[in-house]
């Protein structure tokens, strides 16, 4: 099975505001997949976890069994990766959702710079540019 690598990134201007989500799925280093989703108003943090939802919804991902994901959110990784409690009820659903879609899978979750997760920070940028004006 080749090495599958997600990197995923969201983005609201506002805060809350317009947002939108981007991933990019990389098998044994060749880009595979590509998304990118506008969500409506949202925080940064939905738009973080709606990244990696999304992510997760690409049927190319059915197949692997082991998922590799990389944010530029220290946040939603330390909160999968159980260090960090939900606390904004906001996000619980959306926590629990992607549980419930990575349970028969063995998943990392790895924070990166910002600098290294420029693609899905594009199509992130580029979700809202193509429903919101200004």
């Amino acid at each position: 099975m080749p090495e599958i690598k997600i990197y995923t990134d969201g983005a609201s201007r506002g805060n809350p505001g317009p947002a939108g989500c981007g991933y990019v799925v990389y098998a044994d280093g060749q880009e595979i997949a590509s998304g990118k989703k506008y969500i409506g108003t949202a925080t940064n943090n939905v738009a973080e976890y709606t990244a990696v939802l999304e992510a997760c919804k690409n049927p190319v991902l059915a197949k692997f069994t082991h998922l590799n994901f990389y944010l530029d959110s220290e946040l939603v990784v330390k909160q999968m990766k159980g260090e960090y409690k939900v606390k904004s009820p906001g996000l619980i659903p959306l926590k629990d959702e992607l549980r419930n879609m990575i349970r028969e899978k063995f998943v990392t979750f790895n924070h990166v710079p910002r600098e290294l997760n420029k693609e899905a920070d594009k199509l992130a940028n580029q979700a809202i540019d193509s429903y919101h004006i200004g």
